[in-house]
């Protein structure tokens, strides 16, 4: 009955499987792998094992919705495996991230239109006193604030995202995706190395280290993979074009992330990555001149600007299903009559993004704080294998995606989300907040949980 319904045959899958990972990140997040990698050889591990346990995560999340596959999300999988509470707590931390999540992307088209319009941004000498650096932080932050209020704006006139204006967005990423690969064909544009520092080699612990505060960015990066769980009943022959189109689009997506980090390291150099942020940018101005550097950045803020749409666009409609299946107070349905616009919802989840991103101020911060938080709803929803794979024995010979490395893959997952969860956690001098306010931010809701229930019962 699945299979009938089924229509998705590999490459469409495997498709899926790229577009819901590569995002904004990789803009970014490799000058945060390179400050804390202390070689190259550290620096491209990290992102290769990102890619590995992004893969054990895909397929364990696929199993999970083939097994389990109904509307409501992450919500009917965690009450159905735990309890209710969990599954409220869970949701509502889901939604913080994704707010964090925009707010973080929202500060790095932030970082890259402010060096357009102040060069200075670049020049580590202007940048070190404290009063410029304060300056041009509160720039990029109201830039931020600014695309959330806009884009607030165009969603209460009840404007929604067009096929059009998304085909643009993929199209805008795969051609700054090309840009970047491209001066690897030009060796004499090499300004870095690709060699392992030649520092004094640190020990195995300052490598544990790294690579835990390395696979934070690198976890943002490859983010997306665990809406596999909501295609496990739409695919043909799931138990063999699951697999394979995870592995495929997977693998798609380390050759690209790597073959890119190869290009920033080869052009801009090892050294000067760690300190850069606007990376795209300064790639594009070392090959193709300063006015491709202008160009480049003013595509990355449009980029920027529509996953801040489709953002304000989605999560105020889980808001919605979460306030339909009354978990959220009924008040998070209310619409617009004439434009039908979800006004509440959209409007506590915009002011949402605006504090985290005035409250943060920069996206390391924010960065730390979005994958703590994810590290509660990966590592909690990859476990509910173990109890939806009992409780759903019956479906095992019925055509369903099954893992065969079971239970190495999630067991490999969970472990490796704990281990960034706890790398946050124990670095004291950039990300204790994160870790700090994460656990408040998931303690409140699953008190919130038990107190609507005391005062229902009132």
């Amino acid at each position: 009955m699945m299979q009938s319904k089924a229509k998705l045959n590999l490459f469409d899958f495997t498709m899926i499987m790229v577009s819901l990972v590569i995002g904004m990140g990789i803009f970014r997040t490799p000058a945060n792998v390179a400050k804390v990698s202390p070689d190259t050889f550290m620096f491209f591990c990290t992102w290769i094992a990102g890619g590995l346990i992004a893969l054990c995560g895909a397929l364990t999340y696929a199993e999970i919705g083939s097994r389990l596959p109904v509307t409501g999300g992450y919500y009917k999988v965690f009450s159905y495996a735990y309890h209710p509470s969990i599954a409220f707590a869970i949701n509502c931390v889901i939604l913080v991230s994704n707010a964090a999540s925009l707010a973080g992307v929202a500060i790095v088209g932030g970082e890259y239109i402010t060096a357009i319009f102040i060069p200075a941004v670049k020049d580590k000498t202007y940048m070190s006193i404290a009063t410029n650096a304060a300056h041009i932080q509160m720039i990029q932050v109201g830039i931020a604030i600014a695309a959330i209020v806009i884009f607030y704006g165009v969603n209460l006139l009840g404007l929604k995202m067009s096929a059009r204006t998304q085909n643009i967005l993929m199209i805008t990423k795969i051609v700054l995706i090309l840009l970047l690969i491209l001066p690897v064909f030009f060796s004499d544009t090499a300004t870095g190395s690709t060699s392992i520092s030649n520092a004094v080699s640190p020990g195995i612990r300052e490598y544990i280290k790294a690579f835990g505060i390395g696979l934070v960015a690198v976890s943002f990066t490859y983010g997306g993979y665990q809406q596999s769980i909501n295609f496990g009943a739409e695919v043909k022959e799931p138990s063999k074009n699951i697999p394979r189109g995870i592995f495929f689009g997977i693998l798609i997506i380390v050759l690209l992330y790597l073959t890119i980090n190869y290009a920033y390291i080869k052009v801009i150099g090892f050294e000067t990555l760690k300190e850069s942020k606007n990376i795209a940018a300064i790639m594009a101005s070392k090959i193709f001149g300063v006015n491709a550097e202008r160009v480049l950045s003013v595509f990355l803020f449009l980029s920027v600007l529509a996953y801040v749409n489709v953002l304000l666009m989605s999560n105020p409609r889980v808001m919605y299903a979460m306030s339909d299946d009354k978990i959220l107070p009924p008040i998070f349905k209310k619409r617009n009559e004439q434009s039908e616009v979800l006004t509440v919802s959209l409007t506590v989840f915009a002011t949402l993004c605006a504090i985290i991103v005035f409250w943060s101020k920069d996206f390391d911060s924010i960065l730390s704080f979005t994958i703590f938080l994810d590290c509660f709803g990966m590592v909690l929803s990859a476990a509910t294998i173990f109890i939806v794979r009992k409780k759903t024995r019956n479906l095992d010979n019925t055509g369903i995606y099954k893992m065969k490395a079971y239970p190495l893959l999630p067991i490999i997952f969970i472990v490796a989300y704990s281990f960034v969860a706890v790398s946050i956690a124990l670095d004291y001098e950039n990300n204790h907040h994160a870790a700090l306010v994460g656990t408040c931010v998931m303690a409140v809701f699953i008190a919130l949980y038990f107190l609507s229930k005391r005062f229902k019962k009132i």
